[in-house]
């Protein structure tokens, strides 16, 4: 009897269709695909074979493992964070779901200040310094520290650029001191190095000590060797209000004496006395670029910024670190030689708070537990209940919290922002975390950008002001900046590409964060895919993590990558 009922089972086997395996892994029907080129958006389809896309036209010519119906909404190519502060928030959380939750695939980080390479001093320091978030620092290069996060788990891509500040910090410590022949030399090869591991180029952020201290020629010697890599300078100006104009004109030096590329990080005027400066720095940029220099800029789309109070101090009082700082400040001679110089109408330093005020100043970060419940304040309401000046406010609140104190500064004019969207060779950058409202995210604050810049641009400048078009929008959050960091074959919705996508609903995105909460999460983007993964899914997060190291051109892995003889050996 079992040999019958085998042999019966053998015939309805051999009658019945073959079983075939699905052609993709995934297809996205029923999409307006946006390819990231600026040019117009058409019906269509996209499928996706591993991490790569397969397929990009009308009709995919087979089924998906996995299919979605877009609904007619938009499908782009994954967003790029041009500037992103996710170094340490990516730690905590590997979801990064403030700006998964955007569309975001990639962070670009290393505004000054990068998470390599450092020393057993700088180790330390950090160690030390670590605030709500604590991790240990078991990395020295930036390749390590990039190729660990990747092995951790992350939602999104990582690139970053070195800081010339972490490089300074390496070789000459943090006084402000002029590097030797051998010193400059070293710290040129510590850029070598993190190019050949992938770095983007070299980033500097110049108002702040210590990276302050650094003159025109150090930078230009560290944007050499970043073009020689492939790389490019990008730079937090030397100022953005009073001396905007000089800062812009230092930055296309650089870029001319190193032969590199190179992007002012979020271009701004800043401060009421400034704004009319804004058009003067866009027809000196587009005067360069008309020579044949590649300079471009990213921005945020809010008219306020977020840093410290140290950007409302003289940077001679922060030599040598925050501690030496924090004693300096506790001599009384000292402190009123600080409010002297912060209280001068035209500083030698960029201070914020003279151009913002203390009712313009919101307290956001603290990392002592007793100062917390000043959240949310401003410096003016602060000093008024404690009975002294903004100035001796903020004096005050350094020494008692250890730190440079987060804050928000209101600066820029709206018209301003809204013109700078339109820009055609602006990219978008958060200047901020990938956080979530919830665990150690709420300890403290922070700006609604980490929240809503790209729906903030797709929604309030796109769809509403309609500063710039969805299709160029689209282009400047994904093939623009892959193109400026030389990426490879991610930033268009093209066959061959990396699968790096974003199904968001044109009508609906919108930012909802604001100065008063911005913990609050942008909506209108329901699916994010990464390599070729749902990373994000019916506007929630998967259990997936697949975001991957991303390498500059620099790197040594490629086939045509490591260092040349000059900037000119490469195309741009």
């Amino acid at each position: 009897m079992k040999r019958a009922v085998t042999a019966l089972a053998a015939v309805f086997t051999l009658g019945a269709a073959p079983v075939t395996a699905p052609a993709f892994d995934l297809v996205i029907r029923n999409a307006e695909i946006y390819d990231g080129s600026g040019g117009a958006p058409f019906k269509g389809e996209v499928a996706v074979k591993a991490d790569r896309i397969a397929y990009v036209g009308p009709h995919a010519p087979g089924q998906g493992a996995r299919e979605i119906d877009a609904g007619g909404k938009a499908l782009a190519p994954g967003f790029i964070n041009m500037l992103s502060w996710a170094n340490e928030t990516l730690i905590a959380d590997g979801r990064g779901l403030s700006d998964l939750k955007q569309g975001i695939t990639l962070e670009v980080m290393g505004e000054g200040n990068s998470m390599g390479p450092i020393n057993a001093d700088m180790r330390a320091k950090a160690q030390n310094r670590q605030a709500d978030i604590r991790y240990d620092v078991d990395w020295t290069t930036l390749g390590d520290y990039l190729s660990g996060m990747e092995k951790r788990g992350v939602s999104m891509n990582l690139a970053s650029f070195i800081g010339a500040e972490t490089t300074r910090v390496n070789v000459l410590g943090e006084d402000d001191v002029d590097p030797t022949p051998a010193q400059l030399d070293a710290m040129r090869a510590l850029v070598r190095q993190a190019m050949e591991e992938g770095a983007m180029g070299v980033g500097s952020s110049i108002i702040y000590a210590p990276g302050s201290y650094a003159e025109t020629p150090e930078l230009a010697a560290l944007a050499t060797e970043a073009g020689k890599c492939g790389g490019m300078y990008i730079s937090h100006m030397r100022s953005e209000g009073d001396r905007l104009i000089e800062a812009v004109d230092e930055l296309i030096e650089i870029s001319r004496l190193s032969g590199a590329p190179a992007e002012i990080y979020h271009l701004k005027a800043a401060g009421r006395s400034n704004w009319s400066k804004l058009d003067t720095a866009i027809a000196h940029i587009e005067a360069a670029r008309a020579k044949g220099q590649r300079i471009t800029a990213d921005m945020y789309t809010y008219p306020a910024g977020s840093t410290g109070l140290d950007a409302a101090m003289p940077t001679w009082v922060q030599a040598g670190g925050v501690e030496q700082w924090i004693a300096r400040l506790k001599d009384p001679a000292t402190r009123a030689k600080v409010i002297a110089e912060m209280r001068a109408e035209k500083p030698a330093f960029e201070n914020l708070l003279l151009h913002a005020g203390g009712e313009g100043t919101l307290l956001v970060g603290f990392k002592n537990p007793a100062l917390k419940p000043l959240t949310g304040k401003t410096l003016a309401e602060v000093a008024k209940a404690r009975g002294v000046s903004v100035q001796d406010a903020a004096i005050d609140l350094v020494i008692e919290d250890g730190t440079r104190v987060q804050v928000v500064y209101f600066l820029m004019s709206e018209p301003n922002v809204a013109k700078e969207t339109a820009l055609p060779w602006m990219s978008f950058g958060s200047d901020a975390g990938a956080l979530a409202p919830e665990g150690v995210f709420l300890k403290s604050s922070t700006h609604p950008r980490a929240y809503g810049n790209v729906a903030r641009l797709l929604g309030k400048y796109v769809r509403e002001e309609k500063t710039l078009t969805l299709a160029d929008a689209v282009r400047k959050l994904s093939a623009q900046p892959a193109h400026n960091l030389g990426l490879k074959d991610r930033g268009l919705i093209k066959t061959g590409y990396f699968a790096d996508l974003v199904v968001f609903d044109p009508k609906t995105v919108a930012d909802h964060g604001t100065f008063e909460k911005p913990q609050q999460f942008a909506t209108g983007v329901s699916e994010v895919v990464v390599n070729g993964q749902l990373a994000l899914a019916g506007g929630e997060p998967t259990d997936a993590r697949p975001g991957r190291f991303v390498r500059g051109r620099g790197w040594t892995g490629w086939k045509d990558g490591g260092c040349r003889k000059s900037a000119a050996d490469w195309s741009w």
